[in-house]
């Protein structure tokens, strides 16, 4: 892979070439991608979104949306820092091609802002629910109608390839969804993969997969404009874009040290065994007399907070650069923080906020309620999906009909189109909007 190609300027529908030296210095084309995404629908009911627990009452706990401006902002950092090194190796990509540090810092942070996008009402445990459905719950029964490839795009649910399909689906009125840069679309696939065969290999691509075969054509339209390299010739898979590598550590930072702040925060941790964990990793970053000063535990862990991101932040910085040929080449096969000299720490932290905070009974409760919540959406409106594609809609469907969005399309031609259809439209309802609607379908609102 090469740099010119990753940070095309392209967007669907282009018919000419975008350069960079020919942009306009007050509003960059990779700044466009973050004022898109942060306008849009899909970004704003974020707010109402599970990042650590379920329909919090409690003004300092992360939702999706703090979260992923806060992952953005990071990942702006990360960018930027490593851009300026890059283009310190690579000085064509500046004084032949026009590129910038903050273009590096402005890809990543919009990739980063739309990283959770396509996340389903209640956090992880929605896609999980939403997979059960289709695996071993009434779903079940689409299989027979379905290729192998479209039953398990439904089985395993997931919010990497629902976010791909919102930034890129086109409608009536927004042809190729956001519009959004083919370099920033590259940053954002951490997966770059159709959902068969699952996991064949433990490179970190094969983790998960990043498209539904809805958008397989437009997917595979974005590799071939950014160069990455093809893993097989079997199925869709291909090497990450690099600077994926820069999104998914600004991610994997966030949700390590704030997750575990909000569980300090919410009590789910002592501050004690807290401050312990967060000093093994920033000593001889500390200030102790500024330290000494703070007199509670927020300020105390906010200033450790802020020095353990900064960190991490040059720790990811140096790996990227340390790995650059190999990371181009396809060969580096881990996230970057799984190398780094801190893993041990920082798995101590993980693993504490897992036990004391993701495990805890107001997040279990929460998580089985939003469980059962998806579980009654998808009953009613699979039997809608399926009714309309063999063309025998009961008086009932034709009552759900009229509550669906204009954008929910379905027909009688495809019925993997009509059950995506409608994932797609349960998956964007925010955790309040499904609590709703699950009532109203269950006679409690009149």
């Amino acid at each position: 892979m090469n740099w010119e190609q990753l940070l095309s300027l392209k967007r669907l529908g282009d018919t000419n070439k975008r350069l960079r030296k020919e942009q306009d210095e007050t509003r960059v084309g990779f700044e466009v991608d973050y004022d898109r995404i942060i306008f849009s629908s899909e970004f704003r009911s974020l707010q109402d979104k599970t990042q650590v627990v379920p329909l919090s009452k409690t003004d300092f706990v992360h939702t999706r949306l703090t979260h992923s401006l806060e992952v953005s902002v990071v990942g702006r950092s990360l960018g930027r820092q490593v851009g300026k090194l890059l283009l310190e190796k690579h000085p064509h990509l500046l004084s032949v091609h026009g590129y910038k540090i903050n273009d590096f810092g402005a890809i990543v942070a919009a990739a980063a802002l739309a990283h959770d996008i396509g996340n389903p009402p209640f956090g992880h445990s929605g896609e999980k629910a939403i997979g059960a459905y289709f695996k071993n719950g009434k779903g079940s029964r689409f299989k027979k109608g379905l290729t192998d490839e479209e039953y398990q795009d439904l089985c395993d649910f997931e919010g990497n390839a629902n976010g791909f399909k919102i930034l890129t689906e086109s409608r009536p009125g927004r042809a190729g969804g956001l519009r959004l840069s083919y370099a920033t679309l590259g940053a954002f696939m951490k997966y770059p993969k159709e959902s068969l065969p699952k996991q064949p290999t433990s490179h970190i691509v094969d983790k998960k997969y990043g498209f539904f075969q809805s958008e397989k054509a437009m997917f595979q339209d974005v590799a071939n404009e950014l160069g990455l390299i093809k893993r097989s010739n079997d199925h869709l898979s291909y090497n990450r874009h690099p600077l994926a590598y820069l999104v998914e550590a600004a991610d994997d930072i966030c949700y390590t040290i704030i997750d575990f702040e909000d569980g300090i925060n919410l009590g789910l941790i002592e501050e004690d065994y807290a401050l312990e964990y967060l000093i093994k990793l920033v000593k001889g970053r500390i200030i102790t007399s500024n330290y000494n000063a703070l007199k509670t535990t927020q300020d105390r862990v906010s200033y450790l907070r802020a020095l353990a991101i900064n960190t991490l932040i040059d720790e990811a910085a140096s790996i990227f650069m340390a790995n650059e040929t190999s990371i181009l080449n396809g060969d580096f096969e881990t996230a970057l923080l799984d190398v780094s000299q801190y893993k041990a720490q920082i798995k101590d932290i993980i693993d504490l906020s897992v036990k004391n905070v993701y495990r805890s009974k107001e997040v279990i409760n929460k998580e089985i309620a939003g469980y059962e919540i998806l579980n009654q959406l998808l009953n009613v409106h699979g039997d809608l999906a399926y009714n309309y594609y063999i063309d025998n809609l009961t008086h009932y469907d034709r009552l759900l009909l009229n509550l669906l969005p204009e954008t929910v399309n379905l027909n009688n031609m495809s019925l993997y189109d009509n059950l995506m259809a409608i994932c797609f439209y349960i998956s964007k309802l925010s955790d309040t909007n499904a609590l709703l609607l699950h009532q109203k379908l269950k006679g409690q609102i009149l």
